[in-house]
């Protein structure tokens, strides 16, 4: 660094202008430090450092092993801070997820793929993890993480309006959406034959509605099925056919007052649809106690549990979200305390949730929902849909979940959610005449349940609301 002008030095400073020299030399030398030391202050906005220099070195020289090992360790340090939880886990390379995800295949006779989605500052990043082969990255400039997280406030915004019911407003953040996330893989997705996509993805898209998103001719859950994880790390691997299992079901139409909650009429018809169909028990209003829940698993071995009750995800610490029993809430920091991954716990449902869209700690909260219960999977929604919106939803997801014939292939959760969700976008699943037209035929209505404005549940804001967290097996 050389501030003296090209002429010769003078040979007899002044003080003064020696000081001045000394000054302005200092200067330089705490600038030139401050700025090599800037990269780990300006360059890291982002959580877990997946903006920094040592990522963006890693995908510039194609060295996708090291950065799915980077973006699993950083993620599960935001699960782990967030939800005050050591949750022990081993790490999983590249090669060891894609040599899963092909044992699965052969299991399942589906064919999964992993899709990391990581928003940075200049551009989106994809990395696409196959059964058996080398991991692929896409970078997406245009989907810079501020133009991105802007689409996906205003596609929520769209999607999860009541008054928008009869348009759809949503079409353009769908397809835009589509076109930075999905587009750029279609070509190997396709190539690979793969029928069941699992989405870990940063902040910011921790709650996108991501069944609702669309090519221009279809929606992506009419092409795949999905799952959304927190890394994949988390995710139980271990695949269970649920041709025999038992479901406790429980709920509340009404709630003490010490609650203070609005009725959920449908709630009485939805427990008894669903133990109509599965084998197991449902307990109602003042029998719906976390102490009952405790006690039934004592006596049963139950591996799903339906929760039909108010329960929200929301901004701030973990005790801010919970699930609401007959007179007092579970806190999501009290869940872990249930030990519901002992015996494990196949599928936890909560029917009628609501989530803080777009807030970090509420999408946390959401997306380690099955992590911080101990449950293997976990179905919950984005939003409240409706208490006739939720029946039948619901009834139409345990209906396709269900193994009618012996020699029925074995079918896996979030392809019953899938079949569930296209019934009602082809029309299949509507409410006409204070009547449930599903697949397992009509149900006449209580005239409790408040009717919908439309008769078809066709539109995003009815299914896409529900999604499938944790294992998709």
């Amino acid at each position: 660094m050389h501030h003296q002008s090209p002429q010769q030095p003078q040979k007899h400073a002044t003080p003064k202008k020696l000081k001045t020299a000394i000054f302005y030399c200092l200067t330089a030398i705490f600038f030139c430090w401050s700025t090599a030391n800037l990269p780990t202050i300006a360059q890291n906005p982002a959580p877990g450092g997946l903006n920094g220099q040592e990522m963006r070195n890693l995908l510039d020289r194609g060295n996708l092993t090291e950065a799915v090992t980077r973006i699993e360790q950083d993620w599960e340090e935001d699960y782990q801070k967030y939800l005050q939880q050591d949750f022990e886990t081993r790490a999983k390379t590249a090669e060891a997820i894609s040599k899963t995800l092909s044992r699965l295949t052969v299991q399942t006779k589906k064919k999964p793929a992993l899709i990391y989605a990581i928003p940075r500052t200049d551009q989106l990043e994809l990395i696409l993890i196959l059964p058996d082969r080398p991991p692929i990255l896409r970078s997406v400039p245009s989907a810079k993480q501020e133009t991105l997280l802007s689409a996906v406030k205003k596609f929520n915004n769209e999607i999860t309006n009541p008054a928008k019911l009869s348009t759809t407003s949503y079409l353009e953040g769908a397809q835009q959406l589509y076109q930075w996330i999905i587009a750029p893989l279609e070509t190997d997705l396709q190539i690979a034959k793969i029928d069941t996509l699992l989405f870990c993805v940063g902040e910011g898209l921790r709650t996108v509605p991501l069944a609702a998103m669309h090519d221009g001719k279809q929606f992506l859950i009419q092409k795949y099925s999905l799952a959304r994880i927190p890394a994949f790390k988390f995710t139980n691997t271990n695949y269970a056919n649920l041709k025999n299992t038992q479901v406790l079901a429980m709920g509340a139409s009404i709630f003490s007052e010490t609650a203070n909650k609005q009725p959920l009429p449908a709630v009485p018809l939805e427990l008894r649809t669903i133990v109509q169909e599965w084998p197991g028990q449902s307990f109602l209003n003042e029998d719906f106690t976390l102490v009952n829940l405790q006690s039934q698993r004592l006596q049963q071995r139950y591996g799903i549990i339906h929760l039909a009750t108010h329960a929200e995800f929301r901004p701030g610490a973990p005790n801010n979200s919970y699930i609401q029993f007959w007179d007092t809430r579970l806190g999501l920091d009290q869940m872990r305390d249930l030990k519901w991954n002992n015996p494990p716990l196949e599928l936890l449902v909560l029917s009628a949730c609501r989530t803080a869209l777009g807030d970090k700690e509420a999408e946390l909260g959401f997306a380690g929902l099955a992590l911080q219960s101990g449950a293997k999977s976990a179905l919950a929604s984005l939003w409240y849909v409706s208490d006739a919106g939720t029946l039948a939803l619901m009834s139409e997801f345990y209906e396709r979940l269900k193994v009618n014939k012996p020699k029925d292939p074995p079918i896996i959760k979030s392809e019953a959610l899938r079949e569930a969700q296209i019934a009602a976008i082809e029309g299949k699943l509507t409410i006409n005449n204070g009547q449930l037209q599903s697949s397992r035929g009509e149900v006449f209505l209580p005239l409790s349940i408040p009717q919908l404005d439309s008769k078809d549940l066709s539109h995003p804001y009815y299914w896409a609301a529900f999604n499938m967290i944790g294992s998709p097996w």
